[in-house]
């Protein structure tokens, strides 16, 4: 019986991390709709070094042209009228969050739909963000696979995987806190509300798809970058359908917070 229950779970897991995949776009390798199994976070308590390695400060400059959020941000949600209250942490995810303020400048998620909703077996996420929903003649069965388009490059917009472990200076860039050798938490985890992005199998192929948590999900921690978490309205997320689409988001404060890309 024991045994049967760990094979349940076991199962359970590899079906709801395939809700937080990103579709493939064009022929990029990156983009394939894989992802590596997260593992759960060691509860261990293990000090960090308080300077940040080469290889994080190369990763982190990399990625200057990109915007950044320096501090906290607040973004109002409405969906079907009603809002939803995201605290976004600049501090701890400045990229990540940085991002997500831009698009939602730029009105990148009015009128997007919520493509991936999973509640059973158990609560898992409400996914959103695919550009291509915006367009109500779009096939249903790909949306998931869109990512923002600069209209600048017209290139995709992807940023790098960006988690930051309890006890450190700086972010992990560019590899899950295992693949870096991280046995730290996070410091931003995946509890009930949390906002985060989806990607595919590359660490650094986030665009602007992103979902909310329908309940604590300690095993994606460390392999999935969550930069806010919803302070009011989570009774919205919880009725939110796959179908439902985002009537605006607009950020209501600590926009002065916010520096954008190059």
């Amino acid at each position: 019986m024991q045994m049967q229950i760990k094979l349940q779970r076991w199962l359970f897991s590899l079906l709801i991390i395939g809700a937080l995949f990103v579709g493939g776009c064009g022929s990029s390798p990156a983009a394939t709709n894989s992802t590596p199994t997260p593992n759960a976070a060691s509860g261990e308590n293990i000090s960090l070094s308080p300077s940040p390695s080469p290889e994080a400060v190369a990763a982190s400059s990399q990625f200057n042209n990109l915007a950044r959020l320096q501090g906290k941000a607040t973004v109002v949600m409405t969906v079907k009228g009603a809002p939803i209250t995201i605290e976004l942490d600049g501090t701890n995810a400045p990229i990540t969050a940085g991002n997500f303020v831009d698009l939602v400048q730029k009105g990148v998620y009015d009128g997007l739909v919520f493509h991936r909703v999973v509640r059973e077996p158990q609560p898992f996420v409400v996914q959103g963000g695919d550009p291509q929903g915006k367009d109500p003649k779009f096939p249903t069965a790909r949306l998931g696979t869109g990512g923002f388009v600069d209209p600048k490059t017209s290139v995709e917009r992807r940023i790098p995987l960006e988690i930051k472990a309890k006890g450190a200076a700086n972010p992990t860039y560019s590899q899950t806190l295992q693949e870096a050798g991280v046995a730290q938490k996070p410091v931003l985890m995946h509890s009930r509300g949390a906002v985060a992005m989806a990607r595919s199998q590359s660490p650094d192929s986030a665009s602007s798809q992103f979902y909310f948590t329908l309940t604590d999900v300690p095993f994606l921690d460390g392999s999935y970058a969550v930069f806010g978490y919803v302070k009011q309205g989570m009774d919205v997320v919880d009725k939110i359908q796959s179908g439902d689409r985002i009537d605006s988001a607009t950020v209501t404060q600590g926009l002065e917070n916010f520096k954008p890309g190059s």
